[in-house]
């Protein structure tokens, strides 16, 4: 998946999340190129079970329930 600055959810907001797999089958998100969170094992599973076949506004709600407590105005670029 590409994200560039321009990359906008259904409400016009940007969210900046991008993700990376692993040969061994780890997952790193970014959120603006800074990794916020690793998963691992079920976890990282789960997460790719979930964002299969997603379009990218989904995608980004996905990564940002997974990296926790971001869209409650904790988030700083």
């Amino acid at each position: 998946m590409t994200l560039d600055e321009n990359s906008q959810d259904e409400t016009g907001i940007n969210l900046g999340f991008d993700y990376q797999v692993t040969k061994d089958e780890r997952v790193f998100i970014y959120w603006y190129n800074k990794l916020v969170t690793t998963l691992a094992g079920e976890k990282a599973k789960k997460f790719l079970r979930q964002i299969n076949g997603l379009a990218d506004d989904d995608e980004q709600l996905v990564m940002a329930r997974f990296t926790g407590n971001f869209k409650r105005g904790n988030e700083r670029k």
